[in-house]
């Protein structure tokens, strides 16, 4: 996919006078249809087969990349395929598979602890209510939101740190709470775009509005983002910024949707 073209002036007022209300709504829901766009194959990046997959392999997620554990859970699911399984699995064991995915001690313990509780009051079921997820030991509203989204097809927001660090930079929000940031940001937009809007949202993250260096100069919303000029504005510059299929590089799944325009990431040990 080729980067934006370069943009000559920013659209977006930076301070001389307040957005209303319905301005805010509009280009914030204008900038949902760009990034519907831009990334028509948004997914979720983390390779999974059923509720319970998707549910381990998002509590695994946390504090490493969703290729760390891509390529770390064929070999889990492999040794532990249901929830019965992994609730008798022994703890070292299971530290040592799922070892390169960091906090594996802590990991391992809300594994086990999770998949007991879906054995022993759910029927070795995933449930699919927000109630009943976060009740499971390492689930909070995001991992639960994940799976309700993408398992069981009910809208949520997944506030996660690109999620959080954009929706900040487009002044959707001003809270650093990821319940508040979730609570602003669903009233902005209908419910039925809650899970996409997610992915939108993580994709353009980890593709082109970076942490510490933005690519602006390569940006297809810039025209309506109120922080352009934050990162690197120089067109040819900014496309060299780009990450994964916008950058010609494998993407974070081994088994992406047949949508999905970037190559496949590699397996656990083999060169790329």
């Amino acid at each position: 996919m080729e980067a934006a073209k370069p943009h000559k002036s920013v659209k977006v007022s930076k301070g001389t006078r307040p957005e209303s209300r319905l301005a805010l709504v509009r280009r914030a829901r204008r900038i949902n249809r760009e990034l519907a766009e831009v990334y028509p194959y948004a997914h979720p990046e983390l390779d999974f087969e059923s509720p319970f997959q998707l549910l381990v392999a998002t509590v695994l997620s946390a504090q490493t990349t969703d290729l760390r554990v891509n390529q770390t859970t064929p070999a889990l699911f492999a040794a532990y395929p249901a929830p019965e399984d992994m609730a008798a699995a022994d703890p070292e064991a299971l530290e040592q598979l799922i070892r390169p995915t960091g906090f594996f001690r802590a990991k391992a313990k809300s594994l086990l602890g999770l998949s007991a509780a879906l054995r022993d009051r759910f029927g070795g079921e995933v449930p699919g209510r927000l109630e009943d997820l976060v009740t499971l030991p390492g689930v909070g509203r995001k991992t639960a939101n994940v799976v309700l989204g993408n398992a069981f097809g009910v809208p949520g927001l997944t506030v996660d740190t690109h999620f959080g660090r954009l929706v900040r930079r487009w002044k959707w929000t001003a809270q650093e709470d990821p319940e508040k940031v979730e609570a602003e940001i669903a009233a902005l937009f209908p419910k039925s775009e809650w899970t996409m809007l997610s992915h939108r949202i993580i994709f353009h993250g980890r593709r082109v509005c970076h942490a510490r260096k933005p690519a602006c100069g390569a940006c297809p919303i810039a025209p309506l983002c109120p922080a352009y000029g934050e990162g690197e504005t120089d067109p040819d510059k900014a496309k060299k910024l780009l990450k994964y299929e916008l950058g010609g590089q494998p993407g974070q799944r081994l088994r992406p949707p047949s949508d999905y325009p970037g190559r496949p990431a590699a397996p656990l040990g083999a060169a790329e």
